[in-house]
């Protein structure tokens, strides 16, 4: 099975109050898995990262084979790519953490977007955010 993963992740204040939310659709954009969580006080690429593990854990879960990861964090998407190096020791946590997770699919590939086109996930991480304050 083929997905797509979009993954955000916010903090109010850097750090501060931080959330993640992650959609996971199938190839015929039927919403698969939808979450939005608070993690408390992290940065705002903590709460990225975040938000790709979780999303990366359900799609391994459901059985997804190939995943597109799509984020709006340029940042996170050249890391996984490998073209930037992961110098925070928080953040280099998470991304072998993700890292581990990508073993569990034959193939994924990460796209960077705009904010305008992670609605969802974006969505989602504020509503998550809002029902903490």
């Amino acid at each position: 099975m083929k997905a797509k993963l979009f993954t955000d992740g916010g903090s109010r204040g850097n750090p501060g109050p931080a959330a993640y939310g992650y959609v996971l659709e199938a190839e015929d954009g039927r919403v698969l898995a939808a979450h939005g969580e608070a993690i408390g006080r992290a940065t705002n690429n903590v709460a990225e990262y975040s938000g790709l593990v979780a999303g990366m854990e359900k799609a391994a879960e459901l059985g997804v084979r190939e995943l597109e990861v799509v984020s709006d964090s340029e940042l996170l998407v050249k890391q996984m790519q490998g073209e930037y190096r992961v110098k925070n020791e928080a953040l280099k946590e998470l991304w072998e953490e993700a890292n581990d997770l990508e073993r569990r699919f034959g193939r994924v590939r990460y796209k960077a977007v705009r904010r305008a086109h992670n609605e969802l996930a974006d969505r989602l991480v504020n509503e998550a955010l809002d029902a903490e304050s």
